[in-house]
């Protein structure tokens, strides 16, 4: 089992404010639309199935989320969006990697750069930190549902499937390979346990462990900034906050 603080589980604690919450339908319904058009329209493809269930948790009408299937599968209004990964460095060499859906790449390469740069960052070419990822399925289970003890839900998550766990004070996160994902998350689902979120995403080989709060700072900054963004669909990290730093309410 590892506890790590890392940019999930520090985002988690800030918390979502209202204001982004616009924000954060427009994102799902461009995923949605997204994997519709991949998927023709199949709510039973794995990646829509997650986009469905991903707006479902962050209570975007049911409406909404029909209109954004129907759209994708009618490849209506003529936008097309082009999905990117954009890599690069943080202050101190921690990497950060950024998922995009634009539809246009000029203007949001120009962009993010911008924010790397402005937030004492650089931007890389592409697989200057891709190699120190690897894909992973990862789940979200708030503590406060959930009645067992942390080595026991450990034990329930292996036995379901899982590859790893790690803890905080509000939540676990389980680890499982991408392709097992789906069957993870409903063996859990069918433990009664209810997940707050899932997907499929970067996840460091190795993290590198942060003790400054001054470069803490500067890393989580520049890792809002660039969550912030339109276009971003996600942004992953290798830093980690030691066990003082974690306390800190950044």
């Amino acid at each position: 089992m590892s506890g790590h603080s890392k940019w999930a589980n520090i985002k988690h604690k800030k918390g979502k404010a209202d204001a982004q919450k616009g924000k954060m339908f427009t994102k799902l319904g461009r995923e949605l639309v997204v994997a519709s058009r991949a998927s023709g329209g199949d709510v039973n493809d794995f990646r829509l199935k997650i986009a469905i269930d991903n707006a479902k948790a962050e209570n975007v009408p049911n409406e909404n989320i029909q209109r954004a299937i129907l759209k994708g599968a009618g490849g209506a209004d003529g936008t097309t969006y082009e999905e990117l990964r954009y890599e690069g460095y943080a202050p101190g060499g921690v990497a950060v990697m950024i998922d995009i859906l634009t539809d246009n790449r000029n203007r949001t390469a120009g962009e993010v750069r911008y924010i790397f740069s402005k937030n004492g960052g650089n931007m890389g070419e592409t697989g200057s930190v891709g190699w120190m990822f690897e894909e992973k399925g990862q789940l979200t289970i708030l503590r406060e549902g959930i009645k067992l003890t942390e080595d026991d839900f450990m034990l329930m998550a292996l036995e379901a499937g899982a590859e790893d766990l790690e803890t905080d004070e509000e939540s676990f996160v389980v680890y499982t390979a991408p392709d097992a994902l789906e069957d993870v998350r409903q063996a859990l689902i069918d433990q009664k346990v209810a997940i707050s979120e899932f997907e499929v995403c970067p996840t460091p080989q190795n993290t590198i462990e942060i003790t400054d709060a001054d470069q803490a700072r500067k890393i989580i900054r520049l890792m809002d900034a660039l969550e912030s963004h339109d276009d971003s669909q996600g942004v992953y990290s290798n830093f980690e906050l030691s066990d003082t730093l974690a306390e800190e309410d950044f």
